[in-house]
């Protein structure tokens, strides 16, 4: 309990300032504020209201970073504490928004013991029956053993609950992910432009990455739909995640944002955009490595309905880019554009770390309009 003794509660006033925010961390949303140690039981939070701006539910833990379950390190990816959901565990937390918007949801989660763990990430009130995301985390992307995953969703109303469940029932009821840093960032549907007729084709829109957090990127679960994905604009349509990565952290071909492609053919984005029957058009993009230990021989398939290209991109791990371009003649008046890794690629620091090539600068032009190609 000593572990808990000296730690001390944040005035309330701090959070409710934070309160109307729409990007960054929800109010306590790294858990820093806990419970009081007469709230606990050993690690278990005792009280429903005991983590200042959470609600909680089922079996959930306090945990301090380094905390030993048995011969394993709990550890936490920022701050000193994270909240770990066991059985039929929810965490819960009412903010305020701004109705009809498009907000993402990051948060970060590492596995502890049950190989098959999924989240249920929700937000009510939601009109829409599946205004929920149960996202599979036996995948660990990372070489620390966290990820950061990111969910969207549409505010039906100006107060929301957002919730993080863990459904599972274990045969030991402390076994569950651990979560931490909870954020929030309002997402803007980009438009189709004359220079683009692909939306979002710079991956400048996208979820919030922790800034400070030593980061992996942030993973946007697969078979997400274009009409609430954390990508605007984008589907991911495959078994496999993507990665959402920042030029903070990484090598980015353009701008601050961009793609990984991590999990070879079943990492996946589409776009389906309007088309002229006949018409030539040009497909250009940067294909590259993230300067993430990611080395060795890539292939990054590109299509734009039957027609394909396959660009070959040997990665040393530094960073670097190349371009690419694939010409095509439109057969319907909508064209599904995607792209894909060919070949599974793992970092080169024996983690087991799935990578892959990164794409940016994604562009689609009718010819006529393109005369620098």
């Amino acid at each position: 309990m000593a572990l808990f003794a000296a730690f001390v509660i944040a005035p309330q006033v701090f959070f409710a300032a934070l309160k109307n925010a729409t990007i960054g961390l929800l109010p306590n949303g790294n858990f820093e504020y806990g419970p009081k140690p007469s709230e606990l039981k050993g690690t278990k939070v005792m009280i429903p209201k005991a983590i200042p701006n959470w609600e909680i539910s089922g079996y959930v833990e306090y945990i301090k970073s380094g905390h030993k379950q048995g011969g394993m390190l709990l550890i936490v990816p920022e701050g000193a504490f994270a909240v770990r959901l066991g059985n039929e565990a929810l965490v819960k937390q009412k903010i305020k928004v701004t109705k009809g918007m498009f907000y993402s949801l990051t948060f970060s989660a590492a596995r502890t013991c049950a190989q098959e763990e999924r989240l249920n990430i929700s937000v009510s009130p939601n009109y829409e029956k599946n205004d929920f995301g149960l996202l599979p985390i036996q995948t660990m992307y990372s070489s620390n053993g966290w990820d950061s995953y990111a969910w969207a969703f549409q505010a039906d109303e100006s107060e929301i609950e957002i919730s993080i469940h863990n459904p599972g029932v274990e045969e030991d009821a402390a076994c569950g992910p651990l979560i931490d840093s909870v954020a929030l960032k309002t997402l803007y549907p980009p438009k189709r432009t004359r220079a683009n007729l692909l939306k979002n084709g710079n991956f400048e829109e996208g979820p919030y990455i922790f800034p400070k957090m030593t980061s992996e990127g942030v993973i946007i679960p697969p078979q997400i739909e274009d009409e609430h994905s954390p990508l605007p604009g984008w589907i991911i349509e495959s078994l496999k995640a993507i990665k959402y990565i920042d030029s903070e952290h990484y090598s980015v071909p353009e701008g601050k944002r961009a793609i990984e492609l991590i999990g070879g053919k079943e990492s996946a984005v589409a776009q389906i955009v309007k088309t002229t029957i006949w018409r030539t058009y040009a497909l250009t993009f940067a294909v590259g490595d993230a300067n993430n230990g990611c080395e060795g021989p890539m292939m990054l398939e590109a299509f734009a309905g039957k027609n394909t290209v396959k660009v070959s991109y040997n990665s040393k791990g530094k960073g670097g880019f190349k371009p690419a371009i694939l010409k095509f003649r439109a057969e319907s008046e909508r064209t599904r554009i995607m792209f894909y890794s060919t070949f599974y690629t793992m970092k080169s620091d024996n983690s087991g770390a799935l990578c892959g090539p990164v794409l940016d600068d994604v562009k689609l032009l009718s010819v006529r309009n393109s005369h620098h190609l």
